[in-house]
């Protein structure tokens, strides 16, 4: 397979279009494994969340499973669920949000989304419904969390944490290194030795020149450990000169993305990433076309793992995390904040959610992380032991387990470890936590956030994605900062420092 050419890929990139996510609505109540009269039908909550993708085993579904009926036995809760299409999932929450008759409860990743409802007065404040129903969110959601969703002393959402603390990390093909007599790269200038030969030596041995030297994501996905070697990331705020500065008006970033356009012009990076949204890089990942890249943690019983399967040769290895010029290496690290759980305005059902996501954070965390006992894990000895079979066919739960999750370190460390040394999850989130670059602003969305977060991420993302491509010069960089700038940039910037002043975070202060 010929690689498609840069001018076809700018033509695809020009004309791409978003899709509006079809219609969807709350299934049917009837569930398999319940017991009559367990749920009392004024408890009944309809919840929006995020399908993540997940698979359900045949003849269940996300109303119909024994994780759902396990909830609703432990909560009196009788729970509808709807999982909108992934494409579009924040603006199909929008319709929710704007009709007459809401759900109960929706979630979101996205603080902007959950700031703008907050600045419509369009939420219920849950402070009364915690205290009340939520005494296992309040004992393991830490402070720093529950500021994130407080406005004016009144808290929004109930926030689900981030188990890990970054994402990503390098892999690359140690067999293709071999073949062509490299060394495993430290240097961003060894790394750009290695990915050029991996795109012109044809290092799968097939006679055609079907490999990328580097593949990466839509939007500028899975390039975080380049930027860190400039020393800045994606949607991040640094100190400068006692201040807090957004990191893409930094003069790093514009040197980060001309250093991945000196990429794209050498043929090296995969000429198609405008497009390539997750499931694309994985086909080119699992079919042998992309010998390195930045992978998430998990990548390795996934998308490498395909790989493996499809070529017994291949041999993946972690990489060092490369060096820039001037020393800076890393790679983002997360908020502590994974989604948001919100009850709109309209709903009376507050203390049913409330009661719902407790126990998905308290009692239910083991069985929701693990799976049920004796089918999906056991313990021996102190040591875990999981069925990966069943692991993988009940690894739908995660929809609901994700809802209300927290940072449990000894159970995440058992359950990595317990799902097989060849995939080196634990050890992934070890080395990734060794490198992390801090975003210095972990206050909650600013109302600023709100009104011109969406709209300047959609700036962002084109304007370096096209002067990655060549289709704007990268001297477009000074106008796009001044047109961030102007959008609400410097709103942003002003109430993010007052933030950081309010907070004694300023030296001296």
């Amino acid at each position: 397979m010929k690689l498609r050419s840069k001018s076809s890929s700018l033509v695809a990139l020009a004309f791409v279009t978003c899709f509006t996510a079809s219609g969807c609505s709350v299934q049917a109540d009837n569930k398999e494994g319940k017991e009559a009269g367990q749920q009392d039908t004024t408890s009944a909550i309809r919840i929006v969340v995020n399908s993540l993708g997940v698979i359900f085993p045949e003849g269940m579904n996300e109303n119909n499973n024994p994780y759902l009926a396990y909830i609703e036995r432990n909560t009196g809760v009788h729970v509808g669920v709807t999982l909108p299409p992934l494409n579009g999932y924040d603006e199909k929450l929008n319709v929710m949000m704007t009709s007459g008759d809401p759900p109960d409860l929706l979630n979101t990743s996205s603080p902007s989304w959950f700031i703008n409802f907050v600045n419509q007065k369009a939420l219920t404040p849950l402070n009364d419904y915690i205290d009340k129903y939520g005494a296992n969110l309040k004992a393991k959601i830490p402070k720093e969390a529950w500021d994130n969703v407080t406005v004016d002393g009144k808290i929004y959402a109930i926030p689900s944490l981030n188990e890990v603390k970054g994402t990503e990390l390098i892999y690359a093909r140690k067999d293709w290194l071999d073949k062509l007599g490299l060394r495993p790269p430290r240097t961003l200038q060894e790394y750009t030795t290695v990915m050029k030969a991996f795109a012109e030596r044809d290092p799968d041995g097939n006679g055609q020149k079907d490999t990328y030297g580097l593949s990466i994501l839509e939007r500028l996905g899975r390039t975080s450990p380049f930027l860190g070697a400039f020393g800045v990331q994606m949607n991040a705020w640094y100190e400068r000169d006692g201040k807090l500065v957004y990191s893409g008006v930094l003069p790093e970033m514009k040197e980060a993305l001309a250093y991945l356009h000196s990429l794209y012009e050498q043929d090296i990076l995969d000429p198609e990433f405008p497009l390539n949204k997750i499931d694309v890089l994985g086909e080119k990942i699992a079919s042998g076309r992309v010998g390195l890249y930045s992978a998430a943690w998990s990548d390795t019983r996934s998308l490498i793992a395909a790989n493996r399967k499809n070529d017994p040769k291949a041999e993946w290895i972690p990489l060092d995390f490369p060096i820039g010029r001037s020393g800076k290496h890393g790679v983002y690290s997360t908020s502590n904040v994974r989604s948001y759980n919100v009850v709109p305005l309209k709903s009376q059902k507050a203390e049913s959610v409330v009661k719902f996501l407790d126990f998905i954070a308290g009692p239910g965390q083991q069985n929701l992380k693990l799976g049920f006992e004796n089918e999906v894990w056991t313990r021996a000895g102190g040591k875990l032991s999981i069925r990966f079979d069943e692991h993988i066919k009940q690894g739908y739960r995660g929809i609901y387990g994700a809802l209300a999750d927290t940072v449990e370190p000894d159970m995440t460390r058992d359950r990595l470890k317990a799902l097989g040394e060849p995939f080196q999850l634990y050890e992934n989130l070890q080395q990734i936590e060794g490198n992390l670059m801090e975003n210095r602003f972990n206050g909650p969305p600013t109302p600023a956030m709100g009104k011109h977060q969406v709209k300047l991420s959609k700036l962002q993302e084109e304007t370096f994605t096209r002067m990655i491509a060549g289709m704007s010069p990268l001297e477009e960089f000074d106008d796009f900062v001044k047109k961030w700038k102007e959008a609400g940039g410097d709103e942003i910037t002003g109430e993010v420092n007052e933030w950081w002043r309010d907070n004694g975070k300023q030296p001296g202060k």
